[in-house]
């Protein structure tokens, strides 16, 4: 489970990573990497595409760290390369050969018509930062606004100035009119995960990701799924076949090269580290569940390696069903100069679960295993990058968090560079008054950094099921991602304001009622500016997205904490009663635990389709109007740093120096081989 940035400044809990830019006119990116350099000197916000900001993450601590380290990053950030184009495959079913199909054309542009290469350039960042045609957000499809014929001219061009495309049996103009209707009719495949497609209609069906190929809900009755989390599921001469991710399998040439650098890496790697990388690494060539869950043990049972990495099937967000996981590959170190306020919150992990205001059945009576730490991202891929989040804790298998703990860690590097590129005005368009907005300025960094923190370590980590509701998550089905980000959610909110984060020093006694009025505030203020993201239609599909609208809408109606307000024709939502609104955050908490202990499906669907997914039209369009005058995007991705290797006469790796690229485009062709 995740955690990220939202808006332009940091609250707490979305999916994907949303940031803005400074103020002003977006910065032209650089044309060349740039070595580590001062935080004064460095620059965050490199370009804008629509709606999106793309924004350069630094790793300030790789270079001091021991070569021992450096050379296990190496092999680990080399395998979370190997896999990224597992999850574009995901996406789409042509995702990747449509990428094929841009990036020759921006690597070979001499030529090209100036137009059409200046709107290619656009869809093409546009699908590196979503990892394919698909926005991270609102789960619709992007188009190119070229005609067939340009594009076809612009291949045309290309291939003259030495571009090549792989057609195989295909002429390009054949190639290119079966991918036609991907680039540019918006009506096909518009949806990459639609859980919610309306009465009568499949959600399988009416999704267009790559996980399911002529397959309805209809045909899983009765039908035993054995590789639930890694495989693809395709209908065949009338049967359905499980396409299972692992080494000679689906998706082999990929996983075989990420098990070629896993193996690479363990020499480097400390003991327990190396237990995971083995258990990982039997996984990825048995595709079994109960080698998924060796790994899954040995992997948070590891609490002492300086490095780790998440590599592999693991959020089920993009499947409708919430069963099949997307590939994704992290690589980071512990910052230890920032890790010891998540510690402090994790040390005390048993007084908040026993504090917890659901029922005391469905409290641990021993908090197991939890291990949190702040880290410092070098790169991160397929799932979770170039969109990335902020905060994670892992694993999400129930019945191992239960028994062996998990891990949380929060994102130092990545909350920076959101910090750093983000501006202030969007906290006095939506802000009632001066006081929120300036309580916003003063502590809103802080107090969504901090219920981050809980609800990674304290909220997922948290509650039992009830007997016989071992698995939550098949239990209820669509509505489980969104029901544990929201329980996640409100164990932060609720904690925030207790005064047990004073006494173990968090936060400072002075400020702890601004500190809480400024995260209640920032939290409702958000179930508007959020809507600036769904521009088409009238339901969010986005699950963080719909956790947050559930928890402000089920407030509004069941407490007098937040009163909806106009001024000079705009809407605003305020918070005016922090206790109501901690009481009213309390009570739902204890009702989303049930739910998901008892495995209520019935119970999540109703609160959702109440308070979680359906908006007003007119109110978003005036967000986007508002939002749109101030010239700030809606999310943000990120240029990863770049590693070299540095081998002496043997070939053996003497260093490891790290660069900022502070292009797109080029780490981009780069990864794809495009371009050295």
């Amino acid at each position: 489970m995740r955690t990220c940035a939202v808006g332009s400044f940091l609250l707490v809990v979305t999916l994907a990573g949303c940031s803005s830019p400074e103020s002003g006119s977006p910065a032209s990116p650089a044309s060349s990497s740039s070595p580590a350099s001062p935080a004064s000197d460095r620059k965050y916000l490199l370009d804008r595409v629509d709606d999106a900001a793309i924004v350069q993450l630094y790793a300030d601590g790789f270079s001091s760290l021991p070569l021992k380290q450096k050379t296990l990053i190496w092999h680990l950030y080399q395998a979370a390369i190997a896999g990224r184009d597992i999850f574009i495959d995901q996406k789409h079913k042509d995702a990747l050969e449509m990428r094929a199909v841009i990036e020759q054309i921006v690597a070979y542009p001499q030529g090209v018509d100036q137009a059409s290469l200046t709107e290619i350039q656009r869809y093409a960042k546009l699908f590196w930062l979503n990892n394919g045609p698909y926005n991270n957000l609102t789960a619709r499809k992007f188009v190119m606004k070229l005609t067939p014929d340009q594009l076809k001219a612009a291949v045309d061009a290309s291939a003259k100035a030495g571009a090549k495309y792989m057609t195989g049996d295909e002429t390009i103009d054949q190639k290119l009119a079966r991918l036609g209707p991907m680039f540019f009719d918006a009506n096909v495949d518009p949806i990459v995960t639609n859980k919610t497609p309306g009465p009568g209609k499949d959600i399988l069906q009416a999704s267009a990701n790559n996980l399911y190929s002529g397959v309805s809900m209809a045909d899983l009755k009765g039908f035993n799924e054995q590789y639930g989390l890694n495989s693809r599921l395709v209908k065949q001469n009338g049967k359905l076949v499980e396409e299972v991710y692992r080494v000679d399998g689906k998706y082999s040439n990929y996983i075989s090269q990420i098990v070629t650098h896993l193996e690479a890496a363990k020499p480097f790697a400390e003991p327990p580290m190396v237990k995971a990388l083995d258990a990982l690494i039997k996984f990825y060539r048995t595709g079994a569940v109960a080698d998924r869950e060796a790994y899954d043990i040995a992997w948070v049972q590891d609490k002492v390696s300086p490095v780790d990495t998440i590599n592999g099937f693991i959020e089920v967000y993009m499947d409708p069903r919430g069963v099949k996981g997307s590939w994704e590959g992290l690589v980071f170190y512990v910052n230890q100069e920032k890790t010891q306020r998540i510690k402090t919150i994790a040390n005390n992990a048993q007084w908040f679960e026993d504090h917890m205001p659901w029922d005391a059945k469905y409290r641990k009576a021993s908090v197991q295993g939890i291990v949190a730490n702040a880290i410092d991202v070098v790169v991160e891929t397929g799932d979770s990058g170039p969109v990335t989040p902020v905060g994670i804790n892992l694993p999400n298998d129930q019945a191992i968090r239960e028994k062996y703990g998990s891990k949380s860690v929060a994102l130092s590097n990545v909350n920076e560079a959101y910090d750093k590129s983000a501006p202030t005005n969007m906290r006095s368009e939506f802000s009632w008054d001066e006081a929120e907005a300036g309580r916003s300025q003063k502590f809103g960094t802080f107090s969504g950094e901090l219920t981050t923190d809980m609800h990674e370590v304290i909220g997922h980590a948290s509650g039992q099921q009830a007997a016989g509701k071992a698995n939550p998550q098949a239990l209820i089905k669509e509505h489980f991602s969104a029901l544990e980000e929201g329980r996640a959610d409100l164990v932060g909110l609720y904690f925030i304001a207790d005064p047990k984060l004073v006494e173990i020093g968090v936060i400072p006694a002075a400020d702890h009622d601004d500190i809480v009025r400024a995260e209640y505030e920032a939290y409702t203020r958000n179930a508007l500016v959020q809507l600036r993201r769904v521009r088409e239609g009238t339901q969010i599909e986005e699950d963080h997205m719909r956790n947050r609208q559930m928890i402000v809408r089920w407030l509004m109606a069941n407490t007098k904490a937040i009163e909806s307000r106009t001024r000079d024709g705009k809407s605003y939502l305020v918070m005016v009663d922090p206790k109501a609104f901690r009481d009213g955050v309390g009570r739902l908490l204890a009702e989303v635990q049930r739910i998901k202990s008892e495995g209520d499906a019935a119970g999540a669907a109703k609160l959702f389709d109440t308070y979680g997914i359906h908006f007003d039209a007119k109110l978003r369009d005036e967000i986007v109007g508002r939002v749109d005058k101030l010239n700030l995007p809606s999310y943000s991705g990120f240029v990863m740093p770049k590693l070299t290797a540095v081998t002496g006469p043997d070939g053996s790796i003497t260093d490891v120096t790290i660069s900022y690229p502070q292009d797109l485009q080029k780490q981009m062709l780069e990864y794809s081989g495009v371009r050295k």
